[in-house]
């Protein structure tokens, strides 16, 4: 018998500067929420000012992890130091893996209509956390879209209706979509049982949770909402529309340990990485 996933925390977003100065939203990664298993952080940058974003994010390096870029408006500069670079725009995505390590920067373009997006950092399992780094971008087309019962999706990862969304292969084994639920209009999805789950509200306002009309929590953006236990996830809405991300994914259930980009599972691993950063062999090789 399936059971619905009930609301087990909302979170409101904590105001942060990152970068060389770069405002955000962050709802993982706090006080109020640290880790998600296997989530590690979630942003929400959006700006119309551009001294809100314009710094962006000079070379910086990474190792053990996954950041997953989602633009929602405007555009963002990238390259790295293993060769890589290209331009995120509206509606597009990057899925990259920064394994054994790798340096890149993140630079948004100053554009009339501002910036609005979100990063999202993966942990990877310990066996993946010195693998080759590698990116998956997709392109606004490329990400698939469908509608269910009047809601409309934008399937990145997982399925709906047995539509697939192109991200595949990634160790967490998650669901990553973009969910437009118009007034007056229930949306319920699947989701694997003991996976975690969250869903980030970023317009509008629904019901979260519960079976039946009024037996969820009302929620409005700009709020996090992690999910407990169950096979499914309810959100119905009222005389307002919502839109949100509904992620979910596989807890790697591994000790971490955590230093600003760094994320391995031991403290030893950190002072490594530290000590690579120094010695300029930070960046994954084939001799790594």
């Amino acid at each position: 018998m399936s059971s619905p996933r009930q609301v087990a925390k909302i979170v409101e977003p904590r105001e942060v500067m990152e970068g060389a100065g770069v405002r955000l939203r962050r709802s993982i990664g706090t006080e109020t929420l640290n880790y998600l298993d296997p989530f590690l952080l979630l942003d929400h940058f959006a700006s119309r000012e551009a001294a809100d974003y314009e710094a962006g994010f000079p070379m910086h390096p990474h190792r053990g992890i996954e950041t997953v870029t989602y633009l929602l408006t405007g555009e963002i500069h990238h390259r790295d130091t293993v060769g890589n670079s290209g331009s995120i725009r509206a509606g597009d995505l990057q899925w990259m893996s920064a394994g054994g390590g790798i340096l890149h920067e993140e630079m948004p373009q100053v554009r009339p209509e501002g910036i609005d997006g979100f990063q999202l950092w993966v942990n990877l399992p310990a066996k993946l956390k010195m693998s080759r780094p590698r990116y998956l971008g997709l392109s606004a087309d490329q990400i698939t879209k469908t509608e269910v019962d009047g809601s409309t999706i934008r399937i990145i990862a997982g399925s709906v209706g047995g539509v697939s969304g192109p991200i595949t292969g990634i160790a967490a084994d998650p669901i990553y979509m973009d969910v437009s639920v118009p007034p007056d209009t229930e949306f319920m999805h699947q989701v694997t049982p003991g996976h975690n789950a969250f869903a980030y509200v970023f317009r509008g306002g629904a019901e979260f949770g519960g079976e039946a009309s009024g037996s969820g929590e009302t929620v409005e953006h700009t709020r996090l909402v992690v999910f407990g236990d169950g096979d499914y996830v309810r959100v119905a809405t009222g005389a307002e529309p919502v839109r949100f991300l509904l992620v979910s994914g596989k807890p790697l259930l591994e000790p971490i340990a955590r230093y600003g980009p760094f994320v391995m599972n031991t403290k030893q691993e950190i002072e490594q990485a530290l000590r690579d950063l120094r010695a300029g062999t930070f960046v994954w090789s084939e001799k790594s």
